[in-house]
C-alpha cells in the first residue's frame, strides 16, 4: 500500500527488524498521540512500523472491534514479532484505562490466540508487579488444569508463565502449581541457561522463590 511521506519518513528512521526501543519511544513522545498516523503505520505491516503505531494510538478509540482487527493482523506475523507487538499494545495502551483493562479480563476464552495470550500475560504481570488479585487464583488454576495441555503454543507458554508466578507469589497454591507442571511435563528437559529462569514449571517456581527467600 502507498503511505504518506510523514509515515514513510518515520519508518525510514529505524531498522525495520531490529530497532532501538528507546529511540522508538523518544520518536513517539515527540509526535504525541496521533491515531490516524498510527493506523497508517499499522497498515504498513512491518515490525517497526507497528511498534511505533502502538505508541501513537489513542486508547480512547481502542474498542473491542478494533482490537480484534489488530489481533487478526498480528496472527499473520511471525511469533516473536507478534508477541512483542501485542505485549507493547497491552503495556502501552490496554493497561492505561479501566475500560480497556476490563476488555483484557474478558479474553480468557476468546477465539483469537493473540487475545487469549494477553489475558494470561496480564494475569502474570499483575503478580510480578505486586498487584495480586485476591480472589481469582483458584479459578485460573482450574482453567489451567483443563486447558493448558492442548492450547496454542503461544498461549500455552503464557499460561505456564502465569502458573509459575502464582506459585511464586501465592504460597498457598505453590504445591498445586508444581504438581501441574509435573503432570504436564511442559518444557521439561530444556537446557537451563545460566542467568535465565527455566521454563519447566517446578524449576521456575523453585528458582524464582529462592531469589526472594
Amino acid at each position: 500500500m502507498t503511505i504518506s511521506p510523514e509515515a514513510q519518513n518515520i519508518i525510514d528512521r529505524f531498522d525495520p527488524e531490529n530497532p532501538r526501543m528507546g529511540a522508538l519511544k523518544k520518536c513517539a513522545a515527540e509526535i504525541g498521540t496521533n491515531h490516524a498516523l498510527a493506523m497508517e503505520l499499522w497498515q504498513d505491516g512491518g515490525y517497526t512500523a507497528r511498534l511505533i503505531a502502538v505508541l501513537l494510538m489513542d486508547k480512547c478509540l481502542l474498542d473491542q472491534m478494533l482490537i480484534e482487527t489488530l489481533a487478526a493482523d498480528l496472527e499473520q506475523m511471525g511469533d516473536t514479532n507478534r508477541n512483542r507487538i501485542s505485549e507493547w499494545l497491552m503495556a502501552n495502551q490496554l493497561m492505561k484505562s479501566a475500560r480497556t483493562k476490563k476488555l483484557l479480563l474478558s479474553w480468557a476464552d476468546h477465539d483469537s490466540p493473540v487475545l487469549r495470550r494477553l489475558f494470561w500475560y496480564y494475569q502474570a504481570r499483575l503478580r510480578w508487579t505486586g498487584k495480586i488479585p485476591v480472589d481469582n487464583a483458584k479459578e485460573l488454576l482450574d482453567a489451567l488444569q483443563g486447558r493448558m495441555q492442548h492450547e496454542h503454543p503461544d498461549v500455552q507458554w503464557t499460561m505456564n508463565f502465569c502458573a509459575a508466578w502464582i506459585g511464586v507469589y501465592q504460597p498457598e497454591f505453590r504445591d498445586e502449581c508444581v504438581a501441574l507442571g509435573e503432570k504436564l511435563g511442559l518444557y521439561k528437559g530444556e537446557k537451563e541457561v545460566a542467568g535465565c529462569t527455566p521454563n519447566y514449571l517446578p524449576r521456575f517456581i523453585e528458582v524464582e522463590t529462592a531469589k526472594r527467600a
